[in-house]
This record gives structure tokens, sequence and C-alpha cells, in this order.
């Protein structure tokens, strides 16, 4: 699926670029610093640098999302996490081989339960992806073992007919992102 990752990463960036610049140009007058940098662990527990459009105050702690305060979220982040916007600077994460579009969210490495439990389960065989079973089922990285087993069901029966599915879902709105704290 490594082609349909790249041409469809190719076709998405071109396409979305001129809207990318506009969600660009408005998170720096928001933030003034639009694209959020963070190490993620990839495939074969590399870490790798994850970009997302920024949704939270720069002061922000680099923590995992459900440890995060809802307050630092601004309301312009809080339209891009609720129109999953925020996640299309990833598009260049699939385009240089670190991520797919479909495959379990990349973690932090701090976050050691869930990395314990992909590992257990042979998680870390795949690239992590932009959206993935879990994320459709609302599950997210509270729950590591939960997470992890969702992650390896959904390995296990990825197939064309799967990967097609869960891209053709996220892209109709269905599932959530992590859940902030408070």
């Amino acid at each position: 699926m490594r082609v349909l990752d790249l041409v469809l990463a190719v076709a998405g960036l071109i396409v979305t670029a001129p809207l990318m610049v506009i969600l660009w140009l408005i998170g720096w007058f928001d933030t003034g610093a639009p694209i959020f940098r963070q190490i993620r662990v990839g495939r074969g527990q590399k870490p790798f640098v994850l970009y997302k459009f920024r949704t939270m105050r720069r002061d922000a702690p680099q923590v995992a999302t459900h440890e995060a305060s809802a307050a630092l979220v601004t309301p312009w982040g809080r339209f891009l996490r609720r129109t999953k916007l925020d996640e299309l600077p990833q598009l260049w994460n699939v385009l240089k081989g670190e991520m797919s579009l479909v495959g379990p969210r990349p973690c932090l490495p701090t976050q050691t339960e869930l990395i314990t439990e992909r590992a257990r389960r042979g998680v870390f065989a795949a690239r992590p992806g932009i959206t993935g079973l879990a994320q459709l089922q609302g599950i997210d990285m509270s729950t590591p073992r939960l997470l992890a087993e969702t992650d390896a069901k959904m390995l296990a029966g990825l197939n064309l007919r799967a990967y097609l599915a869960y891209l053709l879902q996220t892209a109709l709105g269905r599932g959530r992102g992590d859940r902030l704290r408070g």
C-alpha cells in the first residue's frame, strides 16, 4: 500500500496546498508558530519528527494530548481539531516514508506503557498512520492496552478494501481525536 500512500499523499499535498497556505497564515496570526513539530515513535520504534498545524498555545507542555489541559487549545485550534485539518501537514510525513495514511497513530517516546503493549503485539512492524481503526472507534492513547490491541487487530486485517474504508470513514468525519484533560 506504499504506492497508494505515495500517490494519495502527493495528490493531497497538491490539492490542499492553497488551503494549507491559508491555514498556515491564520495559524501565524493565532500563535505565531503555525506548524507544530514533535518527536514520535515510528516503524521499528525509530523516532521521527511529526508535523501538524498547531492547535495549542506555544507554551503548552510536550505531553500526550489526553494529558494536556483543554484550556491550552486555542479557538482556532478547536476548529482545526474538529475538522481534522490539523493533520494535513502529516502528508509530508507520508511522502517521506515515516508514516502511512492508515496505521496506528504514532505515540510519544515517553508513553512507555503504550510502547511496551505495542511492541508485545508487533504493532511497530508497520508504519504509523494518520488514521486507523482506533481513531474511528474513538479509542485514544489514554487506554494503552486497548489501543495496542485495536492497532494489532487493524493491522492483522489490513488489506486494500479496509485501507480505503478507513480513509473514507475518516474523510466523512467519523471518529474523534484524543480527548483532552479538563
